[in-house]
């Protein structure tokens, strides 16, 4: 069974409560700090991506492994992510601005990104990989920018029944990504385990690098503590339930090994956040 019709279903809610949950706030604060949203959006559609690049090359990661750590790295941030800022006592409405915009840019900038990887594996392996992606571009838009603009629009024809059904979706998401990420492990439990160290510690390495660049990055703006927070946990948080469509979509690469980097990074990327915010708790405390 392909994972994609699990994957699919709970992508379509999560987008439509992403639509829902989007306001003209969250783009009219891009004109009010303009720096802040700036370096956010570097972090982790610039930075992180050219990362990922980076340490798959250094781990020398197979080519399907290669291009999966790149697509996860250039999704956009997860919706998780405002609850670790508010955790985190950063900034939430920072949080909220950039998850916005990085789920309608990305829409545009994952074809970009992936060709590129796509013709890079192919010059520097004998893999031919013919990556479609005027079908990734239209998928984009089906799966993520429709069900987001039905959401929004829901919220402006019904906002009393957009927020109770809002808050229902957000009780349905995590165990919703729970089962996802069971079936995925069950489906391809052997290849998991057989690259888990390879994958493993090419996936944490990315994250701290990431987080610890965004951070310096946010530093050398002087961005104020609230404000840093929020840029490293949206550099390190990724919609890892994107990246798994795209990969396993029958319309484009149909490819579960693929679809394994994501499903690590979602696992490291919450172990690594966790232990963040408990470092952050200390030192508030200390």
């Amino acid at each position: 069974m392909n994972t994609i019709w699990i994957v699919l279903p709970i992508l379509l809610v999560l987008m439509f409560q992403l639509g829902i949950e989007l306001d003209r706030e969250a783009f009219a604060r891009v004109l009010h700090r303009p720096a802040a949203v700036a370096v956010g959006l570097a972090g982790q559609l610039v930075l992180l991506p050219l990362l990922a690049f980076g340490i798959a090359s250094v781990f020398r990661l197979p080519p399907h492994f290669f291009l999966g750590l790149v697509l996860v790295a250039c999704c956009p941030g997860g919706s998780s992510s405002n609850v670790f800022s508010l955790l985190a006592k950063g900034d939430v409405a920072l949080s909220v601005t950039l998850t916005a915009l990085s789920s309608v840019i990305t829409l545009f900038t994952i074809p970009v990104v992936m060709e590129f990887a796509a013709r890079f594996v192919s010059l520097h392996t004998d893999l031919a990989i013919d990556l479609p992606a005027g079908k990734l571009l239209v998928q984009n838009i089906v799966l993520l920018f429709l069900p987001m603009a039905a959401g929004a629009l829901f919220r402006h024809l019904r906002p009393a029944a957009a927020a109770r059904c809002a808050a229902l979706l957000k009780r349905f998401a995590f165990p919703a990504l729970m089962l996802r990420a069971a079936v995925f492990f069950l489906q391809y439990a052997r290849t998991i385990l057989r690259n888990l160290g390879l994958l493993g510690g090419a996936t944490v390495v990315l994250l701290l690098t990431a987080m610890s660049a965004g951070g310096v990055l946010a530093r050398m703006f002087r961005l104020g503590r609230a404000v840093r927070r929020t840029i490293v946990i949206e550099v390190g948080m990724q919609n890892a339930a994107q990246a798994i469509a795209i990969a396993t979509s029958p319309f484009l690469y149909g490819s579960g090994e693929m679809a394994i980097p994501a499903i690590i990074y979602a696992l490291a990327m919450n172990v690594v956040l966790l232990t963040y915010l408990r470092l952050l708790r200390r030192r508030d405390c200390a």
